[in-house]
């Protein structure tokens, strides 16, 4: 079993920066692919950004060149970097884990483990 617990979210005006953390516990970190999502009342989660054990990295089209996902393995924490945030980015945000092959970590399903998530609210 591993447990996530994320941090990090809160207020910011449009344009600033936050960094989520993502801190696992449980087990290591250091085989999983981890993942970022973010979800608004009424829609579906969407993928934002995920980090492959080898330190590969993929976006969504909508924060790429804004967002960074990180990895510490040391500290058991993954990590999002957000920058340049508009109003478009609030939402829930969560971190997931999956032991899934690469090609299938944008999709929801295919993560094994979550975060109770955290709010990013971006004010215009």
């Amino acid at each position: 079993q591993v447990q996530l617990v994320e941090s990090g979210g809160g207020l910011v005006q449009a344009g600033g920066s936050l960094r989520l953390s993502c801190a696992a516990s449980g087990r290591t970190l250091n085989s999983y692919t981890m993942g970022w999502f973010r979800q608004v009342p009424g829609k579906e989660r969407e993928f934002v950004a995920a980090i492959r054990w080898t330190g590969g990295v993929t976006y969504s089209t909508d924060v790429k060149g804004r967002f960074t996902i990180s990895r510490d393995d040391a500290k058991n924490t993954v990590y999002l970097q957000m920058n340049s945030l508009t109003p478009e980015d609030t939402a829930v945000y969560y971190c997931a884990a999956a032991s899934t092959h690469w090609a299938f970590i944008k999709t929801v399903s295919n993560y094994d483990y979550w975060g109770q998530g955290t709010q990013v609210t971006v004010s215009s």
